[in-house]
């Protein structure tokens, strides 16, 4: 078994999904006592946040090469970033360590491709709607159309993940908006959706939306398991 990286607290929410996911699947391939060898290095989010909040992605990247260095460090054979969001920083973490970097978008991509969809809406924070870097890998590397919502909803989505998801509250309002966004979508075209942050699917799975659902938080998970069970094969890694 190869020892999982895990560059976390992005936010801490999520990444306990990550530990508790990862071990899961660990178990259920094995079976017994069995868990995941697995390291982590956990970020302080608020400063990352705050650079976020400004616009200085060479200050974040800084944060992540850091972090992730210390990942390969600590024993780590993969890593992943425990977030959709500092994806837009997968090449610059890919050229600081010599372990491979699993993508999160590309477990998406392929999940998409093996249920036969060629059109899926797209949530996240307003940096993975807005900005090319995860839907354009979706788009060239696997021939999805991503739709985003209008501006107004890509506003409320990454309100409630900084304002409630991150700090784990749960509100059932915040649940029906996100499902009236989601079936507007559908509305578009929309053949599945994906739930581009690793805090969305604290709010919403799978029963909540008529369409399939891609939870990138557990499909991310479930590529680093089988990475790590079946001699480091899985889709492209390195970009």
């Amino acid at each position: 078994m190869k020892t999982i990286g895990i560059l976390g607290g992005m936010s801490w929410e999520s990444s306990i999904e990550y530990y508790r996911l990862i071990n899961q699947l660990v178990k259920q391939r094995l079976g017994g006592l069995h868990s995941a060898k697995s390291v982590m290095v956990s970020v302080d989010f608020a400063p990352v946040e705050a650079c976020l909040a400004r616009g200085e992605w060479e200050q974040v990247g800084a944060y992540l090469v850091d972090a992730a260095r210390q990942v390969e460090s600590a024993g780590a054979d993969l890593l992943l970033i425990a977030t959709n969001t500092m994806h837009k920083l997968y090449d610059r973490v890919c050229q600081a360590v010599t372990i491979p970097v699993l993508h999160i978008a590309d477990a998406a991509g392929e999940q998409i491709l093996e249920v036969g969809l060629t059109r899926v809406g797209l949530l996240g924070t307003k940096y993975t709607m807005e900005q090319g870097f995860y839907r354009a890998r979706l788009e060239d590397q696997f021939g999805v159309e991503v739709l985003v919502p209008g501006e107004d909803d890509r506003v409320l989505v990454d309100r409630i993940v900084f304002e409630e998801l991150v700090l784990g509250i749960i509100k059932q309002e915040s649940k029906v908006e996100y499902q009236r966004v989601i079936n507007d979508l559908i509305g578009q075209g929309a053949q599945g959706v994906i739930l581009g942050c690793t805090e969305i699917p604290l709010l919403i799975q799978a029963q909540d939306v008529a369409v399939p659902v891609f939870d990138t938080t557990f499909l991310h998970a479930e590529s680093a398991v089988r990475f790590a069970l079946d001699n480091g094969k899985t889709g492209d890694q390195r970009g």
